[in-house]
């Protein structure tokens, strides 16, 4: 099998081929205010967690899920559901560049998410660290820029 090199257009054009981009037949504005919502109750788990000597596995995940149901939700405002993480992420920053999300970070924190999970290897501390303030950072972007789009949609 051929191996796809890892860009965000190689990414979103194999999404795209494959057909990961489900078209959605309307705004559903009350999913996205719960989704919305529920991602804001676990930040501030997050932000309690990172205060101190935490599961460090637990809270990347928890932090990275937080980012995926935000950027989920943002995404649902074109109508669009992506059938993966790395589909959604590739979507986001080929479609919003306004946004100014770098590719490979959200590439990364998927990935290390992913072993953690499939593969038995933990993240750590130092996993966290590096990935605490754009990971903050882009889900203060989300959180606004849904603000923002809610106040707009009818």
């Amino acid at each position: 099998m051929l191996k796809i090199e890892r860009t965000q257009d190689s990414i979103f054009q194999k999404c795209t081929t494959d057909g990961e981009f489900n078209a959605l037949s309307k705004v559903d504005v009350e999913l996205i205010k719960t989704m919305r919502d529920i991602a804001l109750l676990d930040m501030g788990t997050v932000k309690k967690w990172s205060l101190g000597e935490g599961d460090w596995n637990a809270l990347f995940k928890l932090g990275y899920d937080v980012l995926h149901t935000l950027a989920e939700a943002f995404v649902y405002f074109d109508k669009i559901k992506a059938e993966r993480h790395e589909c959604l992420f590739a979507y986001l920053c080929d479609k919003h560049p306004e946004l100014e999300f770098d590719w490979n970070f959200l590439d990364n924190i998927r990935i290390i998410r992913n072993r953690s999970i499939y593969y038995g290897k933990p993240a750590t501390y130092d996993n966290w660290k590096l990935a605490e303030f754009q990971l903050n950072l882009y889900i203060n972007t989300l959180k606004k820029t849904i603000e923002e789009k809610l106040k707009t949609e009818k």
